[in-house]
């Protein structure tokens, strides 16, 4: 008989996870700060719809330049440090991007904010991925969450700004100086000591993936890496969905009003949360596969019904779906891809997190020829084809894990 006991944590490793909710939620925070102030930026230097387009597309170009040497940079100093050292960063481009007195000078703020995301991003997945191996159970998708938090609080703070008529230059130094301080607050309680341990050792049971594993062959390594990312890269397909169709597909196919229109991207934001808040304890209790074939089969089901019987509420209920059903995918895909065997530490995790963010480039205009070509609702079928792209791949993700 086997015993299923869950040992609670020394209080460094719940300090440690205190710590890595801190960089979370300083990273969704610091560039939701900044967003709100586009318009105004745009209007300060007098340039174009263009010119504008050009100058945003430099932050995920910094991103995919940075990307794959973020592993690099977590070898050399440790993910805690890289994660730290990233959001100071951060948030000097985004203060930089904010008072830019010319589009060139705006261009490159967002490139270095872009680039030094990027590091942050993986830096701060591997520490907690670090910190859930010590816990013994799944803890990534709670990060998540508090990341989105952290972002709708630097939304608010950013529209109080506004309101306040304070100026982007005070405004987003006291974003950079108030997160930065976090940041380097938790610092001190982050796990010390290098970032290899021997759960990520091949033959070590993670608590994401499941029991140990033999020794992969190369072609089954690359297979499963492949499949990995296609799995976050379906995740950020139906996130992009939302935030870059929802509201034009409910106004201009549905007819919904402006304010309505927006409800499917805040559908779908919302129930990622609840999805995310959940999604620790479903993995614990039913494994990351059986969680990820779920989420593709409501992913696939809700917004499938959605397009297939148009209409106002029922595109909106669909949005929603599909946002619950994707809240897992991205953290199971990172944390199984930071336990593959074999690989160098952090490697997988840069290779997962660099090629999502090929997809966040290449969905919109996916989307937009299928739209133009076909119209936007066959093009939206891109979401529920996602969801049945999951169900196809999770075979390569863990069953429920050992204790």
């Amino acid at each position: 008989m086997t015993l299923d006991v869950q040992v609670r944590p020394a209080l460094r490793e719940r300090r440690a996870r205190a710590a890595v909710a801190v960089l979370f939620f300083t990273n969704g925070a610091l560039f939701a700060n900044v967003l709100p102030r586009y318009p105004q930026i745009k209007a300060d230097l007098g340039i174009g719809n263009t010119a504008y387009g050009l100058a945003i597309a430099a932050f995920p170009t910094g991103a995919i330049v940075a990307g794959l040497g973020a592993g690099m940079v977590i070898r050399r100093f440790g993910s805690a440090r890289a994660a730290v050292a990233g959001t100071l960063l951060t948030g000097l481009a985004i203060l930089g991007a904010g008072t830019a007195s010319s589009v060139l000078v705006f261009a490159a703020a967002l490139f270095l904010g872009g680039a030094m995301d990027a590091i942050t991003d993986v830096a701060q997945n591997a520490h907690g991925l670090r910190v859930q191996r010590h816990y013994g159970r799944s803890i990534i998708n709670s990060f998540h969450a508090i990341w989105s938090i952290g972002a709708v609080l630097g939304g608010a703070m950013a529209a109080a700004a506004i309101a306040l008529d304070l100026s982007a230059g005070l405004h987003l130094t006291v974003s950079a100086v108030l997160f930065g301080l976090a940041a380097l607050g938790a610092l001190r309680h982050c796990l010390p000591g290098p970032d290899t341990e021997p759960a990520a050792d091949p033959g070590a049971a993670d608590p994401a993936t499941g029991p140990a594993r033999p020794v992969m062959t190369p072609s089954r390594r690359t297979y499963v890496l492949a499949a990995l990312v296609l799995i976050a890269m379906a995740g950020t397909l139906v996130e992009d969905a939302g935030s870059s169709w929802a509201a034009l597909y409910l106004s201009g196919s549905l007819g919904a009003a402006a304010a309505l229109a927006a409800s499917g991207y805040i559908a779908l934001v919302g129930a990622q949360f609840v999805g995310r808040l959940l999604g620790d304890r479903l993995v614990d209790r039913f494994g990351q596969r059986t969680v990820a074939r779920a989420g593709g089969l409501i992913t696939a089901g809700g917004m499938g019904l959605a397009l297939a019987f148009p209409s106002v509420p029922g595109t909106i209920l669909g949005f929603a779906a599909a946002g619950f059903g994707v809240a897992t995918l991205v953290p199971a895909a990172m944390s199984a891809a930071d336990a593959l065997p074999g690989l160098r530490p952090g490697t997988g995790l840069t290779v997962v997190s660099w090629l999502m963010r090929l997809g966040f480039l290449l969905s919109p205009p996916v989307v937009g020829l299928v739209a133009d070509a076909s119209g936007l609702r066959l093009g939206l079928l891109l979401v529920p084809f996602a969801g049945l792209l999951v169900i196809a791949l999770a075979g390569v993700l863990g069953t429920r894990p050992a204790r």
